[in-house]
């Protein structure tokens, strides 16, 4: 078996290498004849294509003749349809010159915004039409229309993968839970939805006996009630691989419902985060359906008895014996006087997790307390994000070793001090948030930065501290040229002097290089901010900003002007926790004005939506 993989792979790369240098020869001979680009043939186009999405082959092909619009139309390429930021105009017209004539050959479609599948599904049964359709992924959809289109999702025989993230508020599960049950070719499901916290003892969640679901894989990213964790788990016999990233145990306890045994035997993956949710409870949940999971990664927080390392051992000899892979994160707060944390966390380097080769480590949150701390397993990290605090404890932790992070892609760092001499590095980060103005020994927040990780490499960078200069993030701007979203929860310009000569040369190198389009403003914006971020960052295409009240239709004004070139990408604008009575005005003020011909606007959970 191993020889036939080996031959395959030698094929698969023996024929990519002969794609290669055909396409080589090719650009050779034009190069030495002067072709003309309209001269090659159609086999090369083909292979241009598959380096480009398929919005961008009709936006650079469509137009050009009516070989390339035959091309276009006819390439397989378009049976994979994957829309991210683009104005309303584009898209209209990519949706009738492109969408409709091929929506019974699409295979994969993925819409951004809610104005897109408003458009696409109007009427909702116009869905029907995508008959071959085997990957629907909606973001930003409103939980009413989700409902108007399931209706018509379950006609699709071919449909075996859904992603959908909803926006508002939702109380109740059953509307989105039932509704999935009933896809019955869906193999694959992520589903994300957001719950007011103060209103978690009011989500209902009912499964009838007959909502069985042949869902291999569920992913949930939003507060899932723990008394219907081991009801969902009994509506899913074919699961394969689950992780909920909220499982929460409300304030009233309701018991678990009894159901008959079933057993889980294709269940081999299991991730969880609790909220109060205690191993006395989980550990009945393991007992009963994780027999046969080899791979169990849990986010746990404040409950000591998760430090057990005796009581982990009997629970995973006795009941889960396949398990291969033993991956916990545990924050806690230790108050028993007779342990330290180091105490506790020690039981994890007994005989039974060294067989395993079960290796674990530690950080504290809070400078030289020792009965607070993060456990985690490590040798070697297999997590994608890494929650980073540098405080020690003097001595007792002085032994602590450098670990393999290359698993790492977000960066969190919690720290409020960070040592030049005590950090580690990940090497293939490309997000960073930042929780605090950390402060440092010696070096400057950059230097320190650029030990941790490769700046250059950065897609997304967000900084929750409204104290972290604007001076600092317009430096750290300057070498993190690939950063296209950006998130601030601070007041731009205070005390920050634009004018000072200094930071003029640091915002012309900044304005030149960086590859902004995505930005978020978590405090209330002034125009004169607005202007700056617009000057400073002229490839935006989606702005989401709360605004001061009195400033917010001169803000629009100004970002719709014509007359201001700065904005000529931007199609996009969120204004976060704004009255409602701010989407009447902003109708009345596009109107009186004459801003734009043609755009959709909405008032979502405070927020208004416009579209352009």
């Amino acid at each position: 078996m191993k020889r036939t993989k080996v031959q395959y792979n030698n094929l698969v790369q023996n024929s990519t290498s002969n794609k290669k240098q055909k396409f080589e020869d090719q650009i050779t001979v034009i190069n030495l004849n002067k072709y003309l680009f309209e001269d090659l043939a159609n086999e090369i186009l083909y292979e241009i294509f598959e380096y480009l999405d398929p919005y961008d082959i009709y936006k650079g092909f469509y137009n050009l003749s009516k070989r390339f619009q035959n091309l276009t139309i006819n390439s397989n390429f378009l049976t994979k349809i994957n829309i991210s930021t683009i104005s309303k105009l584009n898209f209209e017209d990519y949706y009738q010159n492109i969408i409709i004539p091929n929506r019974h050959r699409i295979k994969l479609l993925r819409l951004t915004n809610s104005f897109m599948v408003d458009i696409i599904f109007s009427p909702p049964r116009t869905i029907l039409n995508f008959d071959h359709l085997e990957i629907l992924i909606l973001d930003k959809v409103q939980i009413r229309y989700f409902t108007k289109v399931f209706r018509y999702l379950i006609k699709l025989s071919k449909l075996h993968s859904l992603t959908i993230s909803l926006i508002g508020y939702n109380q109740s599960l059953d509307v989105i839970f039932s509704n999935i049950f009933h896809l019955q070719k869906l193999k694959y499901c992520k589903i994300e939805y957001e719950i007011k916290h103060l209103e978690d003892k009011s989500v209902q969640l009912y499964f009838t006996h007959r909502d069985f679901s042949p869902i291999e894989c569920l992913i949930i990213n939003g507060r899932f009630p723990f008394h219907r964790f081991s009801n969902l788990l009994w509506h899913l016999p074919q699961l394969q691989h689950l992780s909920i990233n909220c499982l929460v145990q409300f304030d009233d306890y309701v018991k678990q419902e009894k159901l008959p045994h079933i057993e889980l035997k294709y269940l081999k993956y299991v991730s969880l985060q609790f909220e109060f949710v205690y191993f006395n409870e989980f550990e009945k949940i393991i007992k009963e359906f994780f027999y046969h999971v080899q791979i169990l990664r849990l986010t746990t927080h404040f409950d000591e008895e998760c430090l057990n390392a005796k009581r982990w051992e009997e629970l995973i000899i006795s009941h889960m014996p396949y398990l291969r892979i033993f991956d916990i994160n545990h924050n806690d707060y230790i108050e028993n006087n007779n342990f330290t944390y180091h105490h506790l966390i020690n039981q994890f380097n007994s005989s039974f997790w060294m067989k395993k080769k079960w290796f674990f480590t530690h950080q504290h949150d809070q400078k030289n307390l020792s009965f607070s701390g993060i456990l985690y397993s490590t040798a070697p990290y297999r997590r994608k994000d890494y929650v980073y605090y540098w405080e020690s404890v003097d001595k007792i932790c002085s032994n602590k070793q450098k670990e393999n992070l290359d698993s790492v892609k977000h960066l969190y760092i919690a720290s409020k001090e960070i040592d030049d001499n005590c950090v580690n590095y990940f090497p293939n980060v490309n997000e960073l948030s930042i929780k605090n103005k950390f402060k440092t020994s010696g070096d400057s927040i950059i230097a320190i930065l650029h030990r941790m990780i490769p700046l250059k490499q950065l897609t997304k960078l967000v900084i929750e501290s409204h104290l972290f200069p604007m001076e600092d993030i317009m430096n750290l701007l300057r070498f993190t040229p690939n950063v296209h979203t950006l998130s601030l929860n601070l007041y731009i310009l205070d005390n920050f002097n634009i004018n000072s000569n200094k930071q003029k040369e640091i915002c012309q190198y900044v304005l030149k290089k960086n590859k902004i389009q995505n930005l978020i403003l978590n405090l209330k914006c002034l125009l004169s901010e607005i202007q700056f971020i617009m000057f400073l960052f002229p490839r935006l295409e989606h702005l989401k900003a709360r605004m001061e009240r009195k400033e917010i239709g001169q803000i629009i004004q100004f970002l719709l002007s014509n007359a201001y070139n700065k904005t000529r990408n931007l199609c996009y604008l969120c204004i976060l926790k704004a009255p409602k009575i701010c989407l009447k005005e902003t109708k009345i003020l596009i109107e009186s004005k004459n801003l734009l011909n043609d755009y959709s606007i909405k008032y979502i959970d405070r927020d208004v939506h416009l579209w352009w």
